[in-house]
C-alpha cells in the first residue's frame, strides 16, 4: 500500500482536508501550502502527485476572474466589460482569464443563477446587484465554498462579502444637488429618478442628495422619486411624465441607470432650456449631450483605475492576502462639463 493523502499531509505540516482541498478543488488553498502539499506528494512518492502539480499548473495559467455586470444593452457597462476584460489579460503575470457576464434581467434570482454558474468557473467573482437577501444568501454560501466575492459599483450586505470597488456615493448625491442648487436660474421643482432603491449606492445618493438640499438650499421643492428599474424606456416615460406634470422643473438628477431614456426624453418633451440635469457615468451618449448642453454634469466612475484596483483585490483574496471583507476601495469620481469633454 502507498502513502495515503494523511501520510502527505504529515510531510507537509497541514490537514487532510487542506490535501483533499488542492486535488478536489473543494475550496481555495493559497498557493505556498499547495506547493508544499506537491513536494510532500512527490517526496513521498504519492500516486496523485501528477494530478496536485496538474491542479497548480492550473493557477500558474493565470487566476480565473469573473465579472457579473448589468444589462449589455447599456453604453455604460459595455464599455466596462471591455475594460475588465483588458485589464484582467495585461495586469497579471501571467495573464488572467476574464469572464465577462452580462444580466438582461436584473431579478435576484438570475444574480443568483449567474453568481453560481460563475463559481463554478473562477477562483473570484465582482458583482453589480441591487441588494437583497436572496443575493446576501448566495455570496455567504459561496464565499464558504471558497470562491471569494466582491460587490462592485454598488456595495453589498453580504456578510461573506470580500469588500467593495466604487465610488463615494455620498460625495456622488451632494456633488449633484449643488450642482443644480448653483446653476438653477431660480429656485423651483427638482426631479429624482433612480434604477432602484435596493442598489444601496443609489440609496445613498439619493439620500445624501435631498439632505443637500434640506441644508443648503430649502427653497427649492424635492419631487418624489421615480424608479426606473435601469430601464432606457421606463426612464423615458419617467421623464416624459415629469416634464408634462410639472413644466416648471429646474433640475433633474438621474441617480442611476436609464440615462439614454432620459436624454431622448429631454429632446423630444420640449424641456425648458434652463433645465439643470446631472446624471452618472461619461459614455459617448451622455458626451454629446453635456456637447448639445441637454446635460450640465456627468459624475462618472473611472473605469481604467475602477478595473485596475478591482482585479488587484481579487487576486489578493484569492491569494489569502487580507481578511475578508478588508479590502474595501473607494475610488474619486471624474466630474464632466461640456468644458472638459
Amino acid at each position: 500500500m502507498g502513502p495515503t493523502m494523511a501520510d502527505v499531509a504529515r510531510e507537509a505540516g497541514v490537514g487532510v482536508a487542506t490535501v483533499d482541498r488542492v486535488i478536489n478543488k473543494r475550496a481555495s488553498v493559497s498557493q505556498d501550502t499547495a506547493e508544499r502539499v506537491l513536494v510532500a506528494a512527490e517526496r513521498l512518492g504519492f500516486r496523485r502527485a501528477g494530478l496536485i502539480r496538474d491542479r497548480i499548473d492550473e493557477r500558474t495559467a493565470g487566476y480565473r476572474l469573473g465579472f457579473v455586470l448589468q444589462k449589455s444593452s447599456t453604453p455604460f457597462y459595455q464599455e466596462l466589460g471591455a475594460v475588465l476584460e483588458a485589464t484582467t489579460r495585461t495586469q497579471l503575470v501571467p495573464a488572467g482569464r476574464p469572464l465577462v457576464s452580462f444580466l438582461d434581467e436584473l431579478t435576484p434570482e438570475q444574480v443568483v443563477s449567474r453568481l453560481w454558474q460563475l463559481s463554478k468557473q473562477v477562483d473570484a467573482i465582482a458583482v453589480v446587484a441591487a441588494d437583497h437577501p436572496l443575493v446576501s444568501q448566495a455570496i455567504d454560501a459561496i464565499s464558504a465554498a471558497g470562491t471569494p466575492v466582491f460587490a462592485l459599483i454598488s456595495d453589498l450586505s453580504a456578510d461573506s462579502c470580500s469588500g467593495y470597488v466604487g465610488i463615494d456615493h455620498r460625495k456622488v448625491g451632494r456633488s449633484a444637488a449643488w450642482a443644480i442648487a448653483e446653476l438653477a436660474p431660480v429656485p423651483g421643482k427638482v426631479g429624482v429618478i433612480v434604477g432602484s432603491h435596493r442598489y444601496l449606492c443609489q440609496e445613498q445618493s439619493e439620500m445624501s442628495f435631498r439632505s443637500y438640499f434640506r441644508e443648503y438650499a430649502p427653497q427649492f421643492q424635492l419631487l418624489e422619486t421615480l424608479v426606473s428599474l435601469e430601464d432606457i424606456q421606463l426612464a423615458q416615460v419617467a421623464t416624459l411624465q415629469l416634464l408634462k406634470q410639472h413644466p416648471d422643473l429646474c433640475g433633474l438628477y438621474i441617480a442611476g441607470g436609464g440615462i439614454e431614456g432620459v436624454i431622448q426624453a429631454l429632446n423630444i418633451g420640449a424641456a425648458p432650456r434652463e433645465l439643470v440635469t446631472v446624471c452618472l457615468d461619461l459614455t459617448a451618449i451622455t458626451r454629446q449631450a453635456l456637447i448639445d448642453r441637454r446635460v450640465n454634469m456627468v459624475l462618472s466612475h473611472p473605469q481604467e483605475w475602477l478595473a485596475s484596483r478591482l482585479v488587484e483585490v481579487m487576486v489578493a483574496a484569492i491569494q489569502h492576502k487580507a481578511p475578508r471583507g478588508s479590502l474595501q476601495s473607494t475610488l474619486p469620481f471624474v466630474t464632466y462639463t461640456a468644458a472638459n469633454v
